[in-house]
């Protein structure tokens, strides 16, 4: 797509987004005018109600100016009312934060250029980690350290604030930022509360109608003493997911033979060679790129989100508090992905005469006519083409419950002792993932045409997509899978106040951190891909049986019916058709792992607060201390069957750390803040697990690395402040990492004797068999993860914020947010044979970043329109399609412009009717491979609008 395709397409986008919010504001804009008029020249000057939004940006500039670090902060506006529907919607409006977004919600954030496993969340003080399953295109099962803020409805949370300096007293952990989520407790209100909302909210795409709703009471009793808090919240939401994809672009050439490498077997040219078989054009046709999975894709997502918090608090006595809090969440919900799609163009190998006429692939597939473009096959027409449809149906549910008891006892005026224990569990499980396919052989005529590269054309020529008799059953794949994490962590602290300047805090902490994955697979006990097996008296039934009619990209088609296929098939019956569907680990042990950690550690810090001349300093400076020991085990193959592989290690870490503010006058500030800063390897990259292969003199080894160093970093950040008015703010903050590793996979050569993977030499022995040569002690090649050369990441934050309340009128009632990031790095990226091939950003990167939101707020009324931008940002480098006569130099994602807006009015001081629009721009997942911008995934999941109404006692 071109620039200026591409500008057309975002102004359109933002004209009709300007056009939903002017009618989403309209009511209020009708009550500003009769206020307006309504102001008589008596009234001299107009009193400015601080309410709601107002309010909550009032406190959390407060929060943010007291604070010693870096740290902003997103406060509940009212009781029970959080800013937005969804906790990652509200972070991304915070400076230097960025999101990703799945099925319309976002679900991971960035901060700082710093990828979602970089960042730390704490509940109630506590580290936790959530994790759901998504469509691969979005990441799959998360497997990783990223946090899924999806899990939770906003509605649970009173405050966010988001950590972007390091202090001895903040667990270490982060590369980006520390994320703390707070729920309410009964001794933040004054005596009863109580609060209720009802929402309908409507999506314009998939047209359905769905339910929100939230409820917290909370009272304290014995004069303060004691206190009891209760909340719930639900959401459903059916969404539908529609566009289309490709899956990644590739050349002819790899996957040999290509392009016109037979005679056709059916059309006008049937028994000739292909049409530019042996000439200059067919040379050119396989090598250009085209796309492997020319596709049309439709997902119906249906979603049911429930949670629950219960605080406790006593005083039994003035000076000590104990809380205990207690947070559940149970996210469940189906999803189903139907695909129309061509596989020959990703399929090799040469025709024999068992599957010429059915899936020989590209080797069959002849180029009719082509157009190539920057050497990319944007336009084609072709003969003997094969078809596809899979459906693929997932049952996804995440429960994570949390439970933590806090203790402080004020022993006297001076010295305060603190305890805390807690537990946390996020179980994920993905328990049924079905898909079937069917293929259509030999298809004359087809066609597609990416010229517009965001709104394809496909052309199925001769196929009967609708007729059952055309279809093959070809794949049964059953993939069931599961994430376990869990933490317990205990911690002690004392603060001293030595005297009026200095306070003493120390204190120690152990956490103990455990995840699991599996995934299971058809098998018979090997590693072989039993999926296009299918048993012959399946095949003999007609499809008829199992299928059903849809449209996909507005052509009818038939497709798999995975309902009427469990019953038909009896899919999860393990021993029917002689076990042709037996579940095992075997073909999928590399997601069969766990990884244990146990962290013990100390800190011991400094605050202090004084006067330089006229001029305020205060600030903190510690050290923390912190040991780890992990413990990690995998799967490889001894013998021709699977054995466990653990192996254990343990490494250190002192982090200092200084936060500095300056305050020359009342209103403006001058930080300065410089840490080590420490975070662990992905988990994905410490399975010690291995695939082991000999083949003549060639001895290979993919495996995990459980000996990987954590990425370490030395940060610097300086800011500048400037509180001009009440409630207003003017910053410049500078930052800069400098990341001492990152962790990227080379091949090394070495003896498998004593290998550091903890791979034993039976596993050696087993794959060497009789090779003469072949042994533990002769030279393998391991290709691992390793820790490899950093780079520098830095940046600026420039922050906004004002109400405008010199302003005359109604007007004096508005206020603006406004907030650009500009962040970039230089990472050196290394092939297998750790040579630097690419030197640019850090993946998941965005160089530019803003978010803008306006606001109207009276005592009546309350309305705000909310803009937020994210850059195009890498995911891969180099491509995965990348070779020499195509180089692919990455692959990535494309800038996102969402506009979000809610108006709000107050019948009285119980009754509030609220209407807000979500995604009003309908933004596409625009993913992407190579300089030219060709198209991975383009998918849209529609607007939403939700109308509600709130109680508050």
């Amino acid at each position: 797509m071109s620039y200026g395709h591409a500008a057309r397409l975002r102004a359109l986008k933002i004209s009709v987004s300007a056009g939903a919010v002017a009618m989403a504001l309209a009511a209020a804009g009708s009550a500003m005018a009769q206020e307006a008029q309504a102001t008589t020249e008596d009234d001299a000057v107009e009193a400015v109600v601080v309410t709601g939004f107002r309010n909550s940006l009032a406190k959390a500039l407060n929060v943010k100016r007291e604070e010693a670090g870096a740290v902003d902060s997103i406060l509940a506006e009212d009781i029970g009312k959080f800013p937005d529907l969804n906790l990652s919607e509200s972070i991304q409006r915070i400076p230097g934060v960025a999101l990703a977004r799945d099925g319309g919600e976002g679900r991971q954030i960035s901060v700082r250029g710093l990828g979602p496993q970089f960042t730390r969340v704490r509940i109630n003080g506590m580290e936790a980690l959530t994790t759901a399953g998504s469509a691969d295109s979005s990441g799959g099962t998360n497997r990783g350290r990223s946090f899924d803020f999806n899990i939770f409805a906003s509605d649970l949370f009173n405050s966010i604030t988001v950590r972007k300096t390091a202090e001895a007293t903040t667990e270490e952990g982060s590369l980006g930022a520390t994320v703390d989520l707070r729920t309410a407790r009964p001794f933040d209100y004054n005596g009863f509360a109580m609060s209720a909302s009802a929402q309908a909210g409507f999506n314009d795409l998939s047209e359905k109608t769905t339910p929100r709703g939230a409820f917290m009471i909370s009272n304290t009793w014995a004069d303060g003493k004691l206190g009891a808090l209760f909340s719930i919240a639900y959401t459903k939401r059916k969404t539908v997911e529609e566009g289309h994809s490709t899956v990644r672009w590739a050349t002819g050439n790899a996957f040999s033979p290509g392009f016109d490498a037979l005679p056709q077997t059916s059309g006008a040219n049937a028994g000739t060679p292909g049409l530019a078989n042996g000439s200059a054009s067919a040379v050119a046709n396989n090598a250009a790129l085209h796309p492997r999975f020319p596709r049309v894709d439709r997902f119906q997502n249906d979603q049911e989100r429930l949670g629950a918090t219960l605080a406790l608090q006593f005083q039994p006595f003035e000076g000590t508090t104990i809380s205990f809090d207690a947070l559940y969440a149970d996210l469940k919900g189906t999803r189903e992905e139907s695909y129309l799609e061509a596989p020959s163009f990703s399929t090799g190998g040469a025709c024999t005469a068992a599957n010429a006429a059915t899936s020989c692939g590209i080797a069959d597939t002849n180029v009719v006519s082509s157009t190539i473009q920057d050497g990319v096959m944007v336009k084609g027409v072709f003969d003997d083409v094969d078809l596809a449809v899979e459906n693929r149906f997932d049952k996804l549910r995440t429960k994570f419950t949390q439970f933590s008891l806090t203790g402080e006892h004020q022993i006297n005026d001076k010295f305060t002792i603190n305890g805390f224990v807690g537990h946390s569990e996020s179980d994920h499980t993905n328990p049924i993932q079905t898909t079937l396919r069917f293929d259509y052989f030999n298809v004359d005529g087809y066609g597609y045409d990416y010229t517009d590269s965001r709104n394809p054309k496909f052309n199925y020529g001769n196929a009967a997509l609708t007729d059952p008799t055309k279809w093959r059953l070809t794949q049964i794949r059953l993939r069931p899978q599961t994430a376990l994490n869990t933490y317990d962590a205990a911690q002690a602290w004392g603060v001293y106040k030595l005297n009026d300047t200095w306070t003493l805090n120390a204190g120690l902490n152990f956490k103990q951190y455990d995840f699991e994955t599996t995934e299971m697979r058809r098998t018979v006990g090997t590693t072989t891909n039993q999926e296009t097996v299918i048993p012959a008296a399946i095949a003999a039934m007609s499809l008829a049986n199992f299928s059903t009619l849809a449209t996909l990209g507005g052509t009818q088609t038939i497709i798999p019916s995975i309902a009427k296929a469990v019953s038909a098939l009896s899919l999860y019956d393990q021993t029917a058709y002689g076990g042709a569907f037996r579940l095992g680990s075997e073909p999928s042990l590399g997601n069969n792992r766990s990884v244990a950690e146990e962290n013990r550690g100390g800190y011991a810090q400094a605050d202090f607060r004084t006067e330089v001349g006229d001029w305020g300093l205060r600030g903190n400076f510690g050290v923390r201390y912190v040991k780890t020991k992990q413990y990690a085990t995998g799967y490889t193959y001894v013998g021709g069957a699977p054995v466990a592989i653990s192996s254990g290690r343990e490494y250190d870490d002192t982090l200092p750390s200084m936060n500095l503010v300056l305050e020359p006058t009342d209103s403006f500030l001058i930080r300065f803040g410089a840490a080590k800063v420490m975070s662990r390897p992905d988990l994905g990259s410490l399975t010690p697990g291995s695939t082991v292969s000999v083949s003549g003199t060639a001895r290979s080894v993919t495996a995990g690395n459980p000996n990987l160093d954590p990425f370490r970093a030395k940060t610097f950040d300086l800011a500048f402040e400037w509180y001009f008015q009440s409630q207003a703010l003017l910053s410049l903050a500078l930052f800069q990492k400098d990341i001492d590793s990152l962790v990227q996979t080379v091949t090394t050569s070495t003896t498998f004797t004593g290998n550091p993977f903890g791979i034993p030499d039976s596993v050696a022995i087993a794959a060497c068999g009789t090779t003469v040569g072949c042994s533990p002690s002769a030279q393998w090649n391991f290709s691992t993860p390793v820790n490899t050369d950093g780079g520098k990441v830095k940046g600026f934050e420039v922050n906004y914020q004002q109400p405008f309340k010199f302003l005359p009128g109604f007007l004096a009632n508005t206020g603006v947010l406004l907030n650009y990031t500009y962040v970039k790095s230089d990472v050196k990226y290394v092939n297998s044979a750790g040579a630097v091939v690419a030197s640019t950003d850090l993946t998941g990167l965005s160089r530019n970043g803003y978010n803008a939101t306006f606001y109207y707020e009276d005592a009546k009324w309350s309305a705000r329109v909310s803009a937020s931008y994210r850059d195009r940002y890498l995911t891969r480098v180099l491509g995965q399609e990348n070779t020499t006569a195509a180089p692919i130099p990455y692959d990535g994602t494309n800038e996102t412009f969402n506009v979000d807006a809610s108006v709000q009015y107050t019948l009285n001081d119980q009754f509030k009717i609220t209407l807000e629009g979500v995604n009003l721009t309908d933004e596409y997942q625009d993913q992407f491979t190579g300089t030219q911008n060709m198209p991975v995934v383009y998918h849209h999941t529609g607007r939403e609008i939700l109308l509600g109404l709130r109680y508050k006692f």
